[in-house]
């Protein structure tokens, strides 16, 4: 997948692992990025190599949300109401520009993201598996037109990555793959959606071990008790550390967590989770905090972190 999704995104292999981590977690994304630097097409090309159902959705002030989850609407030749399912009814669910939304239509995706499940007009329907979210958002962009995420609605959110600029080399290679195609038509599905839910059960084994446990917690703790820290990790995200670190291990080809997969998944999975207070929000920022968090934490020896 990796090989095929860097005929669109070029050097971008780090992040295609990273969003694999998450499909493998059932997990939903959060891609921030300067404008025009793939996030839709990246989106696009993740969900065209796996097999299902791709629906997205372009967020306006104006949406609704009963244009995310549905409607029940009548139907005058039957004289009786129907329910029309709205595209969060598919496996991949980009949510493109989330943040020029108002927190009302935001909030009808919470369920879906947390339950998998949408309720219409009290009437409750569930969600296809496998079924991740892919969110889009400008951080540049002026405030006027755009809302922020609540905590909460950051919180669901598996991993928060930033695309970034491509080098000098990989600019120059996308401008001559794109000059006459768009290499994004000629993508194919690598992935059925059986071995996706295969991948998703086969990662929920790998090995965690009393030592791996607790220096997870201890990195957690200490983003609660950090002096420029209001709202540290939440349980939510606890789980969300393991089990990419877990999903880190198994892409790696090991049946055990490594300290090093703890350390290497932290920034993608924790930062977006810390709600700094308002003086340290002035001097430091939620990458500073984790890092400083990740500092004060020893990390274990390698001993006694994989099976007997």
């Amino acid at each position: 997948m990796k090989e095929q999704i860097s005929q669109v995104i070029m050097g971008k292999d780090d992040t295609v692992e990273l969003l694999m981590n998450a499909f493998i977690n059932q997990g939903h994304v959060l891609l921030e990025s300067v404008p025009g630097t793939g996030k839709t097409m990246l989106a696009k090309a993740v969900a065209k190599s796996v097999e299902g159902d791709f629906q997205r959705i372009q967020f306006t002030p104006d949406v609704l949300p009963s244009d995310v989850s549905g409607i029940q609407y009548f139907n005058p030749k039957d004289q009786e109401f129907e329910m029309r399912v709205g595209p969060v009814l598919t496996n991949v669910l980009l949510a493109d520009e989330i943040n020029r939304a108002t927190p009302r239509t935001q909030s009808a995706l919470l369920e879906v993201m947390e339950e998998k499940q949408v309720t219409i007009d009290g009437e409750t329907v569930g969600i296809p598996q496998p079924f991740i979210v892919i969110a889009t958002q400008n951080p540049v962009e002026s405030q006027q037109g755009t809302f922020d995420l609540p905590e909460a609605q950051m919180d669901r959110f598996f991993m928060k990555l930033d695309l970034g600029y491509p080098s000098f080399a990989d600019e120059q290679r996308m401008m001559r793959e794109h000059r006459e195609t768009n290499p994004l038509d000629t993508l194919q599905a690598m992935l059925t959606k059986d071995q996706l839910k295969q991948f998703q059960e086969d990662v929920q084994s790998v090995y965690v071990s009393d030592v791996i446990e607790t220096y997870i917690l201890s990195i957690v703790q200490q983003t609660r008790q950090h002096q420029d820290v209001d709202v540290g990790v939440s349980p939510r995200g606890t789980l969300a550390f393991m089990r990419a670190a877990q999903g880190r291990a198994a892409i790696q080809g090991r049946d055990y967590v490594t300290p090093e997969d703890v350390k290497t998944m932290a920034p993608y999975v924790l930062p977006h989770r810390l709600v700094l207070s308002l003086d340290g929000a002035t001097l430091k920022s939620q990458d500073d905090v984790l890092q400083e968090a990740l500092e004060a934490v020893e990390v274990p020896a390698e001993y006694g972190v994989h099976p007997s």
